[in-house]
């Protein structure tokens, strides 16, 4: 068992080097693609050290992990010390692949750029996330300063500092160029929250039924999927109810609803998705 647990452990320390290598190549891959060529600045210090290189032809990679390394070392004692081996590893690994990969420019327009740009670093900086780090110190040092100050947020400080980066890049580039990084941050954003949630397609099915037998079983004969039942009481009616809770495929949603219908047509159903769903008959339950 002892064996086991540690050969395990050593394969979800591989699977986080892989994510984290795989997310630096990746987001770094960015900048000389599609953000560098269009001066796009998408926050942080990169965003930074990008208008550095607009001023005055800094290389992007270098000037980041400059400024970056000594957050670190100030958030060294604070943070624990895997996270922040991993995160100096990734800030060196991101800041190599941003200046050494020989990409050429994919495209001249600022629009495409900022877009498509913030997509394919996203989902670096996303991959960077699973695998357990961060490419900035900046991330430490909001920890450290919401943990000195609860009142302000680790997310409300990163908006802070990326707003102050818009500022900068309208004032050194232009209102233009400030704006799609503004486009920029925001798709970023919503990029690395994909890949961090996952890209699961699968459907949570809530159904309210006085017939919870036969539409359990009828889930698990035709539909080989499982079901939980809870207990509850109606607050209107006052009446005991029974809620199922039942996770399927997206294909699966429509026998699921014929099922109900033919048991309980006065049941009261609703459907959400799931951004990742793990266990028995859907992925792997695993980092």
């Amino acid at each position: 068992m002892l064996s086991f647990t540690k050969a395990r452990m050593k394969h979800e320390r591989l699977v986080a080097y892989v994510e984290i290598v795989l997310g630096c190549v990746i987001g770094g891959a960015a900048y000389p693609l599609l953000l560098v060529p269009n001066n796009i600045a998408p926050g942080g210090l990169t965003g930074i050290a990008t208008i550095f290189n607009y001023l005055w032809g800094w290389p992007v990679g270098v000037t980041s992990m400059a400024m970056n390394l000594p957050l670190f070392i100030l958030g060294f004692k604070e943070m624990g010390h895997i996270f922040v081996f991993r995160s100096l590893v990734a800030t060196v690994l991101f800041s190599a692949c941003i200046d050494l990969i020989p990409l050429p420019p994919l495209t001249d327009d600022i629009l495409l750029g900022s877009v498509y740009g913030a997509l394919v670093l996203g989902v670096g900086l996303g991959l960077i996330m699973r695998g357990g780090a961060t490419t900035g110190g900046t991330d430490m040092i909001a920890r450290m300063v919401h943990k000195r100050f609860p009142v302000v947020t680790v997310g409300g400080f990163l908006f802070l500092l990326d707003c102050a980066v818009i500022l900068c890049a309208w004032f050194t580039m232009s209102a233009k160029a400030a704006l799609y990084a503004l486009i920029c941050i925001f798709i970023n954003a919503k990029a690395v929250d994909l890949v961090l949630a996952g890209f699961g397609s699968a459907k949570a099915c809530f159904i309210i039924t006085n017939r919870a037998v036969d539409i359990t079983q009828r889930i698990m004969n035709e539909l080989d999927r499982g079901a939980t039942v809870v207990n509850g009481t109606g607050a209107y009616s006052g009446q005991e109810r029974t809620l199922l809770i039942s996770v399927v495929s997206q294909r699966e949603v429509i026998p699921l609803k014929k099922i109900v219908r033919q048991e309980d047509e006065k049941a009261f159903m609703f459907i959400t998705d799931t951004h990742e769903t793990l266990g028995e008959g859907f992925s792997a339950l695993a980092e």
